[in-house]
């Protein structure tokens, strides 16, 4: 859309994907109705710190506000959330049944977190989860008030909220079906240094354990969890730490591809069930599954900040370039990055590990707090990940950029002119 066009856009989701969207659309010249919606009553805020400095600040919790920039006029609908989405119409409707017309739109709906599974008996109270903001501060106040502490689930997040906790003085007991922590997204060995990791803090992991039920007191709240381990832990709180699910159910209906996340080309363009791309519609964020390089084109789903900021971005050039034929749609081709920091190390990745056939340990030192790994699908590098070797990523970024790009030549992705 030129600059001066007075046609609207609407961003869905009012956090870092949404905000960086709509910070490009200024930024690149639009000056039409702007709007974000939101499902929280919160401006968009930082999630990162939500499991670590938040839980972890000794006096009052950090700002984890982000910075709205100057000029953005845009119009907010925060805490109402949108219920559908209707492609004829080219409207979205929101929780209190208003509804907006768009001339073009940007999906950023993030992800929620995974609840108990709905076939067995509900939690107790004292069972908790943590997304949002408010998550952050109620698990906070739990942790404030002591008492042993159990994570069900050891990735990303469950590692950091047991770190979190574990700084705070508490027992915690860290449980995760798999071998190691992690194992999904990093594999064994680097699981099995995490692991290692944890018990030098103090914190109990029970891998290959699931949880089979909860133990409640005489007032009905939590007291501990029964492990298929024939096992049972107190626990004063339980946080499920189980991942996320895409936040894509007001788009049933839609006729929209969104199982598993909201289907995008390789120019973050939303496709429809059938594979035709929707016009003037675009996602970003958790909640876009994009067509990865690094593993063949196969669509995923990346729940990482930096892919947050990255496609916000690349969704709104492709936005206004689908509007003006005079600009050159790009595929969205940056490397996959996350880190995490867990008792004083610093884990760093790049590429798409959890794709990997392969793992080759270049470097491994428990006591010197440092690792390096490389991973490898069908003998070509898809990622690498160090623990105290920072330095050492930008080489394994520049490889795998080459890789990517050698895949876009090889599949005859081309940056294409608008429309």
């Amino acid at each position: 859309m030129r600059a001066g066009d007075r046609r609207a856009l609407v961003v869905v989701g009012a956090s870092l994907a949404g905000l960086r969207a709509a910070r490009t659309l200024r930024e690149r010249g639009f000056t039409g109705a702007l709007t974000i919606v939101g499902d929280e009553p919160h401006p968009p805020y930082d999630r990162p710190p939500l499991s670590k400095r938040v839980l972890t600040a000794p006096d009052r919790p950090p700002d984890v506000e982000l910075p709205v920039p100057h000029g953005l006029e845009a119009r907010w609908r925060l805490g109402q959330a949108a219920t559908r989405l209707d492609l004829v119409t080219r409207t979205v409707t929101l929780a209190d049944g208003a509804r907006l017309r768009y001339d073009g739109l940007v999906i950023a709906t993030g992800s929620a977190a995974r609840s108990w599974p709905a076939a067995k008996p509900s939690p107790p109270a004292g069972v908790v989860t943590l997304r949002s903001r408010d998550d952050a501060l109620a698990l906070r106040a739990a942790l404030a008030a002591g008492g042993p502490l159990v994570v069900i689930g050891a990735g990303f997040l469950g590692g950091e909220i047991a770190a979190a906790a574990r700084e705070r003085g508490l027992d915690v007991t860290l449980v995760e079906a798999a071998s190691q922590p992690l194992e999904n997204a990093i594999g064994t060995t680097a699981g099995a240094y995490v692991a290692a990791l944890h018990r030098e803090a103090g914190i109990d992991p029970r891998t290959s354990t699931t949880v089979e039920g909860f133990l409640t007191g005489a007032d009905g709240r939590l007291a501990g969890v029964r492990l298929s381990d024939g096992t049972a832990v107190r626990a004063g709180t339980a946080v499920l730490a189980l991942g996320g699910t895409p936040s894509t159910g007001w788009l049933a209906g839609s006729g929209l591809a969104h199982d598993g996340g909201v289907h995008c080309d390789p120019y973050l363009r939303v496709l429809r069930t059938d594979g035709s791309v929707v016009p003037d519609v675009v996602a970003a964020g958790d909640v876009a599954r994009v067509p990865q390089p690094l593993a063949d084109g196969e669509r995923l789903a990346l729940g990482h900040w930096t892919n947050a900021v990255e496609q916000g971005a690349a969704a709104a050039a492709t936005l206004l370039a689908g509007q003006d034929p005079a600009q050159a749609l790009r595929p969205f081709a940056a490397v996959p990055s996350f880190w995490s920091d867990l008792h004083g190390a610093r884990i760093r990745s790049v590429g798409l590990p959890a794709v990997a056939d392969e793992t080759r340990v270049v470097e491994h030192d428990l006591a010197g707090r440092r690792l390096d790994i490389s991973y490898h699908r069908a003998g070509r590098l898809v990622g690498a990940l160090t623990i105290g070797r920072t330095g050492r990523l930008a080489s394994y970024r520049s490889a795998l950029a080459t890789e990517a790009a050698m895949w876009s030549v090889r599949t005859k992705i081309p940056c294409g002119q608008g429309r």
